[in-house]
């Protein structure tokens, strides 16, 4: 699903990665943890095409991606890539079910199409009564399952998520990674989470230690086939 290979990326001569490989299978959830500092974001936003290394490989489910133009890399990425963030990244102006749409709108798929699954995935989330609500008007919660249902509006592939929990309380914080394991089992699809909390890390099927740009260590806890 997910390979790289020597991966480095320097901003100025601030080097932050210094030669990362790794191998991601499909339906998999991957945790990546480090001090802060250690490379843990730069790592997730060049896996996730948001950004480019200064020198190494990433393929996608069989796609050289840095090899495409910028705009086909950006059709790929909406294709195949949701983003999940620590702030939630909602419009405010916008509804709940309007923001869950915009990957749709970007697809170019249409109106009806795209608020009838927004709708679905609201009720999976048990936030249809919540889908005419403005940001401000929810909970962090109930904010954070709307940017998942987003990441979510395409069915694509793989699921990156920065820090997701990061904004929450400890309940929360569990419900929504929870969250994530019963959307691989329903969608089949890959996460890859940066996350400080160890104990919620310990809940992936591999964590990824990262020390000073590169893979330090790796604990596994279950297999995936």
């Amino acid at each position: 699903m997910i390979i790289a290979k020597n991966i480095q990326k320097s901003y100025g001569d601030l080097q932050i990665l210094k030669g990362v490989d790794l191998e991601i299978k499909p339906n998999e959830v991957v945790s990546i943890i480090g001090s802060s500092g250690a490379g843990k974001t730069t790592l997730l936003t060049i896996l996730g095409t948001l950004d480019r290394p200064n020198t190494g490989e990433v393929v996608i489910n069989g796609e050289a991606v840095f090899s495409l133009s910028d705009k086909k890399l950006a059709a790929f990425r909406n294709q195949n890539i949701g983003f999940v963030f620590q702030f939630h990244q909602l419009l405010p102006e916008f509804t709940a079910l309007e923001n869950i749409c915009i990957p749709a709108y970007i697809a170019k798929k249409g109106k009806k199409e795209s608020e009838t699954k927004a709708m679905e995935l609201l009720d999976i989330f048990n936030l249809s009564d919540r889908a005419s609500h403005k940001p401000s008007q929810l909970s962090g919660g109930e904010q954070q399952r709307i940017a998942v249902a987003r990441a979510l509006i395409n069915n694509p592939k793989i699921i990156f998520a920065d820090e997701p929990s990061g904004n929450l309380d400890s309940a929360n914080a569990k419900d929504l990674h929870d969250l994530f394991f019963r959307l691989r089992e329903n969608f089949k699809q890959t996460f890859v989470i940066v996350t400080h909390n160890s104990e919620l890390a310990k809940m992936a099927d591999r964590t990824l230690v990262m020390k000073d740009g590169r893979i330090d260590s790796e604990q596994i806890y279950k297999v995936v086939n």
